[in-house]
């Protein structure tokens, strides 16, 4: 018997500051808010679309994202095109947030696929990418290397 295939459900996120993270995630990915806590002790939210629970922040740490740890590299968005990927790149430059690679770029150099590599507030690491589109805007900053195992 052939192990079940699984996909992702939604992924939960750690944050120091519950309102500040709503309005990052909600701005940048047009996600809604569909369940949050009514309990000051213990807050939460979980972000999606319509029912669907895309992602869930859970104000339960401080300090900032340890890149240099294991755990979490990255999470990375899919966009319809790379029009989408670039009025999210106004977004966040509207919000001030850190932009990797001075913009979207290719995932490698010759693909044609890319995107765009950020931080939210807590520095953690972000991408929202087009399955095409990207390669003629800009240089991949690595070459041949994966664009989104270096940032």
């Amino acid at each position: 018997m052939q192990p079940a295939a699984f996909r992702t459900g939604h992924v939960g996120l750690n944050v120091t500051d519950l309102p500040r993270a709503k309005r990052f995630y909600t701005e940048v990915f047009g996600l809604e808010i569909v369940g949050e806590s009514a309990d000051p002790a213990k807050p939460f939210a979980f972000l999606g679309l319509g029912s669907e629970v895309v992602l869930t922040l859970w104000q339960q740490s401080s300090g900032g994202f340890a890149s240099g740890r294991p755990g979490l590299h990255h999470l990375a968005f899919r966009a319809e095109s790379v029009e989408q990927v670039q009025e999210a790149e106004r977004r966040l430059r509207a919000l001030g947030a850190r932009v990797h690679h001075e913009g979207i770029v290719p995932h490698a150099e010759g693909r044609d696929s890319g995107g765009l590599f950020f931080e939210d507030p807590d520095g953690i690491r972000l991408e929202i990418f087009a399955a095409s589109g990207v390669g003629a805007l800009a240089h991949a900053p690595h070459g041949a290397a994966p664009t989104c195992g270096f940032f």
